[in-house]
């Protein structure tokens, strides 16, 4: 939030969306959303709509039939085809996956649900960049020329931390983060390191919401 106000001064924060009722709102044209992935995440521990984060998943579906936007957007990460059917039902529309190493040298792959008509989507570039894994043992070279996928605790060290050669001290910066997220240049400035990493990891990729995004145009 203190990283939202310092970009948008002007955005109304309405605090806990449990608490947020439709009929308290102005008209809604556009609802997006993210509920937490820790629930449904194949780098997770495969829990389910009864874990607490994923169960706010019903949120979305509830300030969805009580605003009634004209488009909606929901995004989450790959997940057992038993939970995305769930999704899938509620939301009455079928996902899209994309993943955003179509539009940065970034491996994360995600679940789109929209009733935004999607153009095109663009073919992969040939990434020849080098990056690499700490595995707890060993490092891992990423041979498809991407970074892996961010993470909302690559700041803290340990598992799964993106690196840039093999050296655990060699880890990407805030600003080298914005860019695989596409976010401008210490857009996310103003608090600790680690607030920006977990920011940047659990943020979403903003080239691939613009590119969702580009359909509002032509659906007038």
């Amino acid at each position: 939030m203190k990283i939202a106000k310092k970009n948008f001064p002007n955005m109304q924060h309405i605090g806990d969306v449990t608490k947020v009722k439709g009929s308290e709102l102005p008209k809604i044209d556009l609802l997006i959303g993210g509920s937490p992935c820790q629930g449904f995440s194949f780098a997770g521990k495969q829990l389910n709509f009864n874990d607490p984060r994923s169960a706010l998943f019903f949120e979305f579906v509830r300030l969805l039939k009580e605003v009634k936007p004209k488009y909606f957007l929901l995004e989450n990460v790959r997940m057992k085809q038993e939970y995305q059917d769930v999704i899938t039902e509620y939301l009455g529309v079928k996902p899209v996956s994309i993943n955003s190493d179509l539009f940065v040298q970034q491996n994360r792959p995600r679940v789109y649900w929209t009733n935004i008509p999607i153009k095109e989507l663009p073919e992969r570039p040939e990434w020849n960049h080098e990056y690499y894994q700490w595995r707890r043992t060993y490092f891992r070279e990423n041979k498809s020329g991407v970074c892996p996928c961010l993470t909302a605790n690559m700041g803290t060290g340990g598992h799964n931390v993106p690196l840039k050669s093999k050296d655990l001290t060699n880890k990407l910066s805030p600003i080298e983060c914005e860019a695989l997220q596409t976010v401008p240049e210490d857009y996310t400035s103003g608090v600790s390191n680690s607030q920006r990493y977990k920011m940047l990891g659990n943020g979403w990729t903003v080239d691939v919401i613009a590119h969702i995004f580009e359909g509002l145009i032509d659906d007038d």
